[in-house]
């Protein structure tokens, strides 16, 4: 049975990406800190991972840690103290405890497609990016578009009430969406597979504004619209208004971070192809069946 590690498993992603490596039949050591609250970690034990506290700031006890594992997924997620900080001491350990293979914390759009500067949370990763492609490690980055399960609620994009499609630019400009779960999936698949290759891009579903006004009518049997906000141009000015007015620096997703994601996911600069879908046997989540949640 191959170990793995994954990084974050108590966060909502990591969770799920231990679950299902545990599905897969793998043995999975999850990282928490020793401060981790009790129930997290008897939640952890209940679905089948070994929780295995570590102070990351001990170098020696992470190292050790990474022992005799396949692959460490990383899941953390957070600003450049996690993503870069930690997460770069996370990779050391991996190398110092012979690990073969790492998938850092992408889980996003394909950021290399698209310039530095327009989103925060993507040049934290790309950064990441030029540390781990120097290092003597084997690294899979997956990129999924967005979270699909935020259509219902976090992402603007259904306005159930007036029964439109929010979007910016051009109605038919495609991106991808993808379940967390079926992210997680794929992730634990990758883990386990010794010849996974640098970029893995997958899409639970690929469709535009347009498409999603058609899908919101056929699984509500009322007719949607499209309302267009504006243009990405109007949204970056947007963007730049709100940041200055609310930075909220410290936080890993305030309005603006939301707002450039968007405006990413709109731009039709990033691939959004389900390319490497078929790579892996995961029963991919139809996007009818998220919308219609709620």
């Amino acid at each position: 049975m191959d170990t793995i590690i994954v990084a974050g498993a108590t966060g909502d992603l990591g969770g799920r990406i231990a679950k299902a490596a545990v599905a897969r039949g793998a043995k999975v050591r999850a990282l928490v800190r020793p401060s981790t609250a009790a129930g997290r970690i008897a939640a952890l034990a209940s679905i089948g991972a070994d929780p295995c506290p570590v102070d990351f700031d001990d170098a020696q006890a992470l190292a050790h840690a990474c022992r005799g594992v396949v692959c460490v997924v990383s899941a953390l997620n957070g600003l450049g103290e996690t993503i870069l900080d930690t997460q770069t001491k996370l990779l050391d350990a991996a190398l110092g405890g012979g690990a073969a293979r790492f998938i850092p914390s992408d889980f996003s759009i394909d950021y290399r497609a698209l310039p530095t500067g327009k989103n925060r949370n993507f040049d934290l990763r790309r950064a990441f990016r030029t540390r781990i492609d120097t290092a003597p490690i084997l690294a899979t980055s997956i990129f999924n578009g967005a979270f699909a399960d935020m259509l219902n609620g976090q992402m603007p994009l259904i306005q159930r009430r007036v029964r439109r499609v929010l979007y910016w630019g051009d109605a038919d400009v495609k991106f991808a969406l993808t379940t967390k779960d079926d992210v997680a999936a794929y992730t634990a698949a990758a883990a386990l597979d010794p010849a996974a290759p640098r970029n893995l891009q997958i899409a639970g579903a690929e469709v535009s504004a347009r498409d999603l006004a058609a899908l919101m009518g056929e699984v509500t049997g009322k007719p949607y619209g499209l309302l267009r906000a504006g243009s990405l141009g109007a949204l970056e000015r947007m963007i730049g208004v709100t940041r200055r007015l609310f930075p909220a620096r410290d936080q890993v997703f305030p309005a603006w971070q939301g707002m450039q994601y968007l405006h990413n996911m709109f731009d039709g600069r990033a691939p959004s192809g389900p390319v490497d879908n078929a790579r892996y046997e995961v029963a991919w989540t139809p996007l009818r069946n998220v919308v219609k949640e709620q």
